[in-house]
């Protein structure tokens, strides 16, 4: 992994075209191929990133990413502040505690009351960019990329596409059903999920442990 902070402006062309005006900026440069360039402000979602594969070039004053779709990401540096690069490894893999953990443990022994004629194929099935909560295939044959949380949000639905996106990938896998399963899903998230064509279900933590005699709550 590569730290750069740098004072540098950055143009992206695709399928839209952004611009970030000259500032102060940490580029962040992945062993898997990505590149994400942050601010000191908006937590952990990077201001404009470049998603693997893609292929990264270099000169003395600019930084060219360009992916297998030609969508370029081109920055300029003005003024190298700090240059670190650091080899971490390979990494186990996250490790869900609580109820995230619990809620993914419940609905795999009962994806069918989620849709009838799902059937669980694995749970944390792997993609290069991580793994997803529940692969399964539905009663169509169909795979269905299933991603829990506690509470849906934005963030949520966007792990979800790019996970739809890699699984798409594999033509035994395509095209691939993707549904967010939360205890409480934000509107927000649900108008966006739905645009993408991504499935909300909400679900009642005590009917899938039991406490309760109803059914899965779906909305």
């Amino acid at each position: 992994m590569r730290l750069l902070v740098a004072d540098c402006e950055v143009e992206y062309s695709g399928r839209l075209g952004a611009r970030l005006a000259r500032a102060p900026r940490l580029i962040l440069m992945k062993a898997d191929g990505s590149i994400a360039i942050h601010s000191d402000a908006k937590a952990y979602k990077p201001l404009n990133w470049m998603t693997p594969p893609c292929t990264i070039t270099e000169q003395e004053t600019e930084i060219v990413a360009t992916n297998r779709a030609g969508e370029t990401l081109r920055i300029r540096v003005f003024d190298v502040l700090a240059d670190h690069e650091v080899v971490l490894g390979e990494d186990p893999g996250l490790e869900k505690e609580g109820v995230e953990a619990e809620l993914q443990a419940l609905i795999a022994a009962r994806v069918a009351a989620l849709r009838d004629g799902l059937e669980l194929v694995r749970r944390e099935y792997p993609t290069d960019i991580g793994p997803v909560d529940l692969l399964c295939r539905d009663g169509e044959g169909r795979s269905v990329a299933i991603e829990i949380k506690r509470v849906g949000e934005i963030t949520g639905v966007e792990q979800l596409l790019r996970y739809r996106e890699r699984l798409d990938r594999d033509p035994a896998l395509a095209p691939t059903r993707a549904m967010l399963v939360a205890q409480t899903i934000k509107p927000q998230a649900r108008v966006f999920a739905e645009s993408r064509d991504v499935e909300c279900i909400e679900v009642d933590l005590d009917v899938l442990r039991g406490i309760d005699d109803g059914s899965l709550r779906l909305f």
